[in-house]
């Protein structure tokens, strides 16, 4: 039981790191990224559809994000749904393809930007620690059936994990700001 109760803990832990992840690939940067469309949904026909779903992506340069849709006559949508995203970002289309030109990052946008992942690694370290505080009293519900000493040995390997993943938050966290600094 307090196995299965460090597993499930670890799991979801790992499930938050991921998480945060992805919501770090939506943060802009200088360059061209299609993770930043992921979030992107089309009025496809009277349904709400993934970008991803209706449109290949290509990084041709450093700057430039080019959506080619599988159907040309969705091409109009597409276009929509990038504007309502409100990604700072101007869809140019040429009638086959939407093309994203990705402007230079000012200083001050940079900052900004630096808080966003900030703001995204504490929700991420957050949720570790619910699931930290989860298990730990689950632990504690066991203390009945369960010797002191092994409870205390699974709140131990728990705080382990729980240390291992803010690490690894705050390693995500110094990447992306190096990222977002890079000129």
């Amino acid at each position: 039981m307090m196995e299965e109760l460090l597993d499930d803990a670890k799991t979801k832990m790992d499930q938050a790191i991921v998480h945060t992840q992805d919501e770090f690939a939506t943060v802009r940067t200088g360059r061209a990224n299609p993770g930043l469309l992921h979030r992107v949904t089309v009025d496809y026909y009277g349904t709400q559809t993934p970008l991803q779903q209706l449109a290949g992506f290509s990084v041709p340069e450093p700057r430039l994000l080019v959506v080619n849709p599988y159907d040309q006559s969705a091409i109009g949508e597409i276009e929509k749904a990038i504007q309502k995203a409100d990604l700072g970002l101007t869809p140019s289309n040429d009638g086959h393809v939407i093309r994203l030109a990705f402007p230079e990052l000012t200083e001050d946008r940079r900052k900004e930007l630096i808080k966003v992942a900030r703001h995204l690694a504490e929700e991420g370290r957050v949720a570790v620690r619910n699931v930290r505080r989860h298990t730990k009293d689950s632990l504690e519900a066991l203390e009945g059936d369960i010797s002191e000493d092994d409870i205390r040995r699974a709140e131990k390997e728990l705080q382990d994990y729980t240390d291992d993943a803010v690490h690894r938050l705050d390693e995500l966290l110094e990447h992306k700001e190096a990222e977002l600094l890079e000129v």
